[in-house]
């Protein structure tokens, strides 16, 4: 009798280990090997420019209380926290980027709805003081342009620090940050604000690339680093389709030749083309389609739309790494990573 307890003993025992340590492998161990397949390339320093290692990811919709079941909250939420927090601890970037679309239900929340999503953000976007995060608005966090008030933009601007038109400049490299739900054309007053901001900065850039701030129209303008900003916002850029993009990440086939519409899959032409005359930005990166997309606009403005950082959206989600030494040419050195099913990991090198 106490032979048959002390077999059935040592098997309960065998399954809670075997039980704990598959748990332990599938919710913490697998983020470590994955994630370590990506890192940053080796650069020497040229002219005493150190390197900026900056995480860009996109899309994290964190579900809210309309429509998100607590059951689908806590796994989500669980995979992205693991998957941000040990990015964070093996790759120590600098800065991250998070280009918008942060929540699910921003553009309906109630006040408290909000207060609640923002705690949870905070939770799981946790971060080092010596790491700067920068978040930028998206349609969810917000509503597209038709639900998209003063009220739930200045309650977005106010949480995260940010305003809709800006160049933060951080070792030389200049990004422009811009609320593309903004950028609709049709002269709403916060669509016309926004559009007299990007052009105050346009000019601001260009007296400090043209060294001309001794003429009449650059007084009184702020100054930059005199290089090509890297351009960062939610929509991508007009193009008619995915059918042009390249890339490990890039949509599904029976969803690359869906057409997209301006002014809601993408920003419209007429919005495209004055980003890209007023800027002429060497690099633009932005989110929204949850897939990945390599594209070049005008033979000269490569654009790279980054996958959601969501299991909900996407079996392999993914965020980039960008390590850039030089702050004028453009970038020529590009090196795309998968990794596996946990966190596809892309990785951009910027060489001169």
């Amino acid at each position: 009798m106490i032979s048959i307890y002390g077999s059935s003993g040592r098997l309960a025992a065998l399954l809670i280990f075997t039980f704990v340590s598959v748990f332990v492998l599938c919710e913490y161990v697998i983020y470590y090997p994955v994630i370590l397949r990506c890192s940053w390339p080796h650069i020497e320093t040229v002219n005493s420019h150190l390197p900026l290692r900056a995480l860009f990811l996109s899309d994290t919709h964190l579900l809210g209380a309309i429509k998100g079941h607590w059951l689908d909250k806590l796994r989500r939420e669980w995979q992205m926290e693991r998957a941000f927090q040990t990015s964070l601890w093996l790759l120590n970037p600098e800065i991250v980027f998070i280009l918008g679309d942060v929540f699910d239900e921003g553009k309906w929340s109630s006040s408290q709805d909000w207060e609640d999503d923002v705690r949870r953000f905070k939770r799981i976007f946790r971060h080092p003081s010596d790491t700067e995060l920068v978040v930028l608005i998206g349609n969810h966090d917000i509503g597209f342009h038709h639900e998209m008030t003063k009220q739930k933009l200045e309650r977005f601007e106010q949480v995260f620090n940010v305003t809709s038109a800006r160049i933060l400049t951080i070792k030389g490299v200049n990004f422009l940050l811009v609320n593309s739900v903004a950028l609709h054309g049709d002269h709403c007053p916060i669509c016309q604000r926004v559009e007299k901001e990007l052009h105050k900065l346009s000019l601001a850039l260009n007296c400090s690339i043209q060294g001309e701030h001794h003429y009449d129209q650059c007084k009184n303008t702020e100054s930059f680093a005199p290089a090509a900003p890297v351009l960062l916002q939610h929509y991508p850029l007009y193009r008619v389709s995915d059918a042009m993009c390249t890339g490990v990440d890039a949509a599904p086939l029976d969803e690359r030749y869906q057409l997209f519409r301006e002014r809601y899959d993408v920003i419209s032409k007429n919005a495209s083309k004055k980003l890209l005359w007023w800027f002429k930005p060497r690099l633009i990166l932005s989110g929204h389609t949850h897939h990945g997309c390599e594209i070049l606009h005008e033979n000269l403005y490569p654009e790279i739309s980054i996958p959601s950082f969501s299991w909900r959206n996407r079996n392999n989600p993914s965020f980039i790494l960008s390590d850039r030494i030089d702050t004028i040419h453009l970038p020529v050195a590009l090196l795309i990573r998968e990794a596996a099913k946990t966190t596809a990991v892309q990785h951009i090198s910027l060489l001169n």
